[in-house]
């Protein structure tokens, strides 16, 4: 098997991918900058088990990191466990995707893998959605040109910003309320939380096929997807292994 790492500010997604491309393992857990690499081996280990696999398993490995203290780290925990050295994902690598931004190197490689997987999985043109520590937006047209896309601050952060800057109110777990109008605070910022971003959404997914001038497939990642996709209005493709299909991908593009 094949196990895909990404490596994000707030969460690690451990994706294992057989010959076949099946992705029969996804788990997440949070990102530990002081964690050694002997630690991460052991987490990564009792995934495995936890799915009934063993090391002898996993034959190569694949890492996109946007923070590279941890991202050496991984890569010594799988040279321990399985004996490979794991490629990473970066610039100069065979995508399919043709990155015509300012500085194609200052792409997030999780940006350019969520593009790769999008590419192969979803018609063009497409605006990938990633919703982790940042939100980000990208945009990819019919001819497979990757021409940008927005970021802005993402739910989880600016819930805690608003929770630091205030005196009463309670931290919140992002659970969808009985209803938009809340009727207590929990509620209230619940429904804040949630619509806001939704809303946000919709409007840039609408703006953006208006610069277009054509209508776009729309596909959503990243942890918070989950809860606010749903309370879209527009049509918007939830996919939680994004990550680990665009991986995968790279990896057989950029191996015999």
């Amino acid at each position: 098997m094949l196990l895909a790492v990404d490596i994000g500010n707030t969460n690690i997604v451990f994706g294992c991918v057989d010959d076949n491309d099946n992705i029969l393992v996804s788990e997440r857990i949070s990102t530990n900058q002081s964690a050694t690499a002997a630690e991460f081996a052991v987490l990564i280990k009792t995934i495995l088990e936890m799915h009934n696999f063993q090391c002898s398993d996993i034959h190569d490995a694949i890492i996109s990191s946007v923070v590279p203290s941890v991202t050496n780290t991984i890569k010594e925990a799988v040279r321990k466990l399985f004996g490979v050295k794991a490629m990473v994902a970066g610039s100069g690598m065979k995508t399919g995707l043709n990155i015509i931004i300012d500085n194609p190197k200052s792409l997030g490689s999780d940006q350019a893998v969520d593009a790769v997987a999008a590419i192969n999985n979803y018609p063009l043109p497409l605006i990938i959605i990633d919703m982790g520590t940042a939100t980000t937006v990208s945009v990819v047209d019919k001819n497979k040109n990757y021409l940008g896309g927005l970021i802005f601050t993402g739910m989880g952060v600016a819930t805690d910003a608003l929770i630091q800057r205030t005196a009463q109110l309670p931290k919140i777990d992002f659970e969808l309320p009985p209803s938009i109008i809340g009727k207590n605070t929990i509620d209230c910022m619940k429904a804040g939380s949630i619509y806001s971003n939704a809303a946000a959404l919709d409007g840039i997914i609408s703006r953006i096929e208006k610069e277009m001038g054509e209508k776009c497939t729309a596909v959503a990642t990243g942890g918070l997807a989950e809860v606010v996709v749903p309370q879209c209005m527009k049509k918007i493709h939830l996919d939680k292994d994004l990550l680990i299909k665009g991986l995968t991908i790279i990896y057989r593009k950029n191996t015999k």
